[in-house]
């Protein structure tokens, strides 16, 4: 113990000067912090008056905050007397071990840089990607965030949208409505045909150009089936399905059009 005292008095000096170091690294690390979400939060205002897309935001902001994170702890060795040189070196070092080992998370990034490019989805967009059906919310380095209609928040990573279809639902300002009505072999082709066309045109949301299609599309084992076709503005594309099925079908029911359903006839033999 009395050796341990003894070194103290000795280094005062040097031991002083260390703590001072340290406290000014870790002063470094803090300002280094606070800077890097001044400097974020600054370009994601600038970035949002210029109405850039919510998903470039969040990932340029990830990126920018991270780099100059690394930038203070750079600094912060620096200051208490650590090597940066061959620091570096060995980071690089690891980073390749580190690359190779996380060559999936590397993937995802690059895919993430891609999304950004050329901005297949955006934010705000529903789209089909990566296996999911949702609505984006944030395109972050690794991985991209979509809620689903039913409220579930679904992380899906950056490779496997770039690595499938997209399908984008909102790109397009107008959307097509596919309808399949299959009705009775006994029932009147232009009867019906009127019916549908009747229904479809009745409603404010099909619009007129392009112009709505009723025609027959195949003679099923039970049933004529028809297409039906409205264009609609993309917001409204699932009120206006919604509402056409149930009009059509009480509209065949006035018409005293049937609407064949699965049938099966059992046939009973009794042996005397």
């Amino acid at each position: 113990m009395d050796n341990i005292v003894q070194w103290i008095n000795d280094n005062q000096d040097m031991l002083i000067g260390f703590s001072i170091k340290f406290i000014i690294a870790i002063a470094i690390l803090i300002v280094g912090k606070i800077v890097a979400n001044t400097v974020t939060g600054v370009m994601t205002k600038g970035m949002k008056k210029r109405e850039v897309d919510g998903a470039v935001i969040s990932f340029v902001g990830a990126i920018l905050k991270t780099v100059i994170f690394i930038a203070a702890i750079m600094m912060a060795l620096s200051h208490v007397g650590v090597e940066t040189t061959s620091f570096i070196a060995i980071l690089g070092a690891a980073g390749l071990a580190i690359g190779l080992a996380l060559q999936g998370s590397l993937s995802n990034i690059a895919s993430g840089v891609l999304l950004i490019m050329f901005r297949p989805i955006r934010a705000g967009e529903y789209v089909d990607a990566g296996g999911v059906s949702g609505t984006v919310e944030q395109i972050n380095i690794f991985q991209t965030i979509m809620k689903t209609p039913d409220r579930k928040v679904v992380f899906v990573p950056n490779s496997e949208i770039i690595g499938g279809p997209i399908v984008n639902y909102n790109r397009e300002e107008l959307r097509r409505i596919d309808l399949v009505i299959g009705v009775s072999y006994s029932a009147n082709l232009q009867q019906t045909k009127k019916a549908l066309m009747d229904v479809i045109t009745s409603d404010e949301r099909v619009l007129k150009d392009p112009e709505p299609v009723v025609t027959v599309t195949n003679l099923g084992n039970s049933s004529v089936d028809f297409n039906v076709r409205p264009w609609t503005k993309n917001e409204d594309y699932w009120p206006t399905r919604w509402d056409l099925l149930e009009r059509i079908k009480d509209r065949l029911d006035e018409e005293g059009i049937g609407i064949p359903f699965p049938q099966m006839d059992v046939h009973l033999k009794k042996d005397d």
